[in-house]
């Protein structure tokens, strides 16, 4: 399960080169990878968060506007949605953000058959007293505002600090409160090294189940955080090749979501081995949307990646 864990790393990174330079398919001997859908083994080069840092970049960057950009962008969780608010209202900012307003446009994009909410993060409504999940969840976004919730950020020590100001909010269990902890330092808003605090989802519990079947008693974090550490010896230890996201090692929030897909990865791959709940089959299908743009990452990782993609075109280009 271990080597299964680091082949799916790679190929699916060798998936998310290969695209970026252009290469035709197909673009890995991986019959799972080829046929099946898995995020990327970076959580930041996945479509949806590639889309969120470019909201976060290209607004104001305020502390409110950057925090009130993520919330919104997030309990939806859907590029579709965001473009609908942005092309009603502009630039979104802080001081400009009316719930009601924003609550009468989503009704209309419903009433006219589009779908607001994306299916990989189940958000539970939360206790405002409307009658639409959407009108909650803006509440909620309102709420979060008025509370000085930026300022508190400001002043925290670490990501476990950000996650437990998120958690403290309705609605917003571990699983969530991460992701956001994980969106947030996106941001300039907070500054900290991914690997200085993680959570485990569901997904990433079984692939952990797994992967460690006689690891009782360890905390799910120690596994991860021991996978980040010792990600070169493995690597080498199987003999795979990893190119990784232009000089970025695995960090903890990427090394988690691997277990979540590796557990996908063992329906097919591995269906002999048991994880927790009772999913046989992987649903979704793997489709090429057209070639990818050029990636965007937080200024602050200090990554070139418009210099690899060139070197990578380099070879195709000689021949």
């Amino acid at each position: 399960m271990l080597a299964s864990y680091w082949t799916l790393a790679a190929e699916r990174q060798r998936v998310y080169h290969a695209r970026l330079a252009g290469l035709p398919a197909p673009w890995t001997d991986d019959e799972v990878v080829s046929r099946y859908r898995f995020t990327n083994a970076y959580r930041a080069a996945d479509r949806v968060s590639q889309d969120l840092i470019r909201v976060i970049y290209d607004g104001p960057q305020g502390p409110d506007d950057l925090l009130l950009r993520v919330l919104l962008y997030r309990f939806f969780n859907k590029p579709e949605t965001w473009d609908v608010i942005e092309s009603t209202f502009g630039t979104v900012t802080a001081v400009d953000f009316n719930p009601h307003l924003c609550g009468d446009v989503l009704d209309h994009a419903m009433a006219s058959g589009q779908k607001i909410y994306s299916a990989a993060y189940i958000v539970p409504p939360p206790p405002f007293g409307h009658a639409r999940k959407h009108r909650n969840h803006l509440a909620l976004v309102d709420s979060m505002m008025e509370s000085g919730l930026s300022h508190a950020l400001q002043q925290a020590a670490g990501l476990k600090d950000v996650f437990k100001l998120l958690s403290s909010f309705p609605s917003i269990g571990p699983f969530l409160a991460f992701q956001l902890t994980i969106d947030l330092n996106y941001s300039t808003l907070v500054d900290f090294d991914e690997d200085d605090f993680v959570v485990a989802g569901p997904g990433a519990l079984s692939g952990l189940a797994k992967c460690f079947p006689h690891a009782r008693g360890i905390p799910a974090a120690d596994l991860i955080r021991w996978m980040v550490d010792t990600q070169e010896e493995q690597l080498a230890h199987y003999g795979i090749d990893f190119d990784n996201l232009f000089g970025r090692r695995l960090k903890l929030i990427d090394c988690q979501n691997l277990f979540c897909e590796t557990d996908k990865y063992a329906r097919v791959a591995h269906p002999e081995v048991a994880g927790r709940g009772n999913r046989t089959r992987i649903k979704q299908q793997f489709t090429a949307n057209g070639p990818l743009e050029a990636p965007r990452f937080p200024p602050k990782w200090g990554l070139h990646p418009a210099c690899s993609i060139v070197g990578a075109l380099a070879p195709s280009l000689s021949r």
